[in-house]
């Protein structure tokens, strides 16, 4: 229900041509931090390996997997709408759309608040896996497409007097950043959940707190 209204409400808000850089990265951020808030994106299964192997190393050796798939997961949306930034008289029409398609996700996802049971069954060792599976099923990726052609715009690289090659390895470049730091922000976030979960709070808050 939560992923839906997030991104409905995303997709309402990012027309963000006229957001300034560092309200973008906040934005980057601040979504980051609520995937890894939010239990679907996998950190009471690295509760569950801590207490399978009673180690908290084994806890913190299962964020590595996480921040993997949900990075991958976030780069295989973003990387074309990098490739296609290079097309500047598109530019605009690309970022309504980007928008447009977060908007319907977001319907979807909340006309539909079921988790995808596909997803339920999957074994702390295929964690990254299950990572990157997640985050494309619940649209993770979706809400950072109109804030990364944000600031390709806000940095100028649309600026149309560079070269082709030279716009495209920018706006990769971007992708990749936009990707990282989003990714850095889940998992601090839900690396925080599972310590918190594993070392005071316990299963009971795990069993209650999905939202």
């Amino acid at each position: 229900m939560l992923d839906g209204f997030v991104l409905l409400s995303v997709g309402l808000n990012l027309s963000v041509a006229d957001w300034t850089p560092a309200w973008l990265w906040l934005a980057v951020i601040a979504s980051g931090l609520y995937h890894g808030v939010n239990p679907g994106m996998g950190w009471p299964l690295a509760v569950s390996a801590g207490l399978m192997e009673k180690s908290p190393r084994a806890l913190l050796a299962a964020l590595g997997p996480l921040t993997a798939g949900h990075l991958l997961a976030m780069l295989l949306v973003i990387l074309p709408f990098a490739l296609l930034v290079a097309v500047v008289e598109w530019q605009r029409t690309i970022q309504i759309g980007a928008s447009l398609l977060v908007i319907a996700f977001g319907l979807f996802r909340f006309a539909n608040r079921r988790h995808p049971r596909a997803l339920a069954r999957i074994s702390p060792a295929q964690l990254g896996l299950w990572s990157f599976a997640v985050a494309l099923a619940h649209g993770a990726a979706l809400m950072l497409v109109p804030i990364y052609l944000g600031l390709c715009r806000q940095a100028e690289l649309d600026s149309g007097h560079e070269a082709a090659g030279t716009l495209i390895n920018a706006n990769l470049g971007m992708a990749v950043l936009v990707a990282t730091v989003h990714a850095a922000a889940m998992i601090a976030a839900g690396g925080c959940c599972a310590w918190l979960a594993y070392r005071y709070l316990g299963l009971k808050f795990i069993s209650q707190s999905w939202f």
